[in-house]
């Protein structure tokens, strides 16, 4: 005989589907991690003269971080550096430069720094460094001291160690920057881009759109 479906078993059907979805996609795994990134470093317009060869090409930097089981790996690359020159690497909450390498007209400062690692460029004008720390997604320091909440530094920069470095481009020596150990550092050399969407840092993989704003998620 023909199997005649009626309007009971046809709605049994239905809903046995449905279940069938909605099983499946309850037990679908979370979105994977992002295990690895790789992203460049912009020049400060009016230091880059300074930090590159007079006549050479532009100096570049490129961050590349890979995610791990307890911590994450950073390895910095960055050629047409001065010889010789040296730097200090931190993580931090803000950076002064758009997503389009301009500066930003509004930057009031770079908030939460977090000091990494020196850096030297060799007498060929390249430099190369690797740390291993928390990286992506949940890198942030906070201190109840001073009513500092947890704050993701989620951009990275370096900047010139020596103040003089960065005179003949302006910088006043007399007046330097606290981003070295000594505190007593020149300006910013090289920093990250925001993301043109989410306005994060780069070093947010999982941004997620929160109260009209994106946030990232740990």
């Amino acid at each position: 005989m023909p199997c005649v479906l009626t309007k009971v078993g046809y709605s049994r059907l239905i809903m046995a589907a449905v279940f069938a979805v909605a099983l499946a996609t309850a037990f679908q795994p979370a979105t994977a991690q992002v295990k690895k990134i790789t992203f460049n470093l912009t020049p400060q317009p009016k230091f880059v003269s300074c930090l590159g060869v007079e006549g050479g090409p532009t100096p570049t930097a490129t961050v590349t971080v890979t995610r791990g089981e307890l911590h994450d790996t950073l390895t910095l690359k960055a050629a047409n550096i001065k010889p010789k020159l040296g730097f200090d690497l931190f993580t931090i909450e803000n950076t002064n430069l758009l997503s389009d390498g301009e500066a930003n007209p509004n930057f009031v400062n770079f908030g939460l720094a977090w000091y990494q690692t020196d850096v030297q460029a060799n007498g060929e004008g390249n430099a190369e460094v690797t740390i291993n720390t928390i990286l992506l997604d949940q890198i942030f320091g906070f201190d109840p001291a001073s009513n500092l909440l947890p704050t993701h530094t989620f951009h990275v920069g370096f900047w010139f160690n020596n103040p003089e470095d960065a005179v003949a481009c302006g910088f006043d020596a007399a007046q330097p920057t606290p981003f070295n150990g000594e505190q007593d550092a020149g300006p910013n050399a090289m920093i990250s881009l925001p993301n043109a969407k989410t306005n994060l840092g780069p070093l947010c993989t999982n941004p997620v759109r929160q109260d009209g704003t994106y946030v990232c998620k740990e």
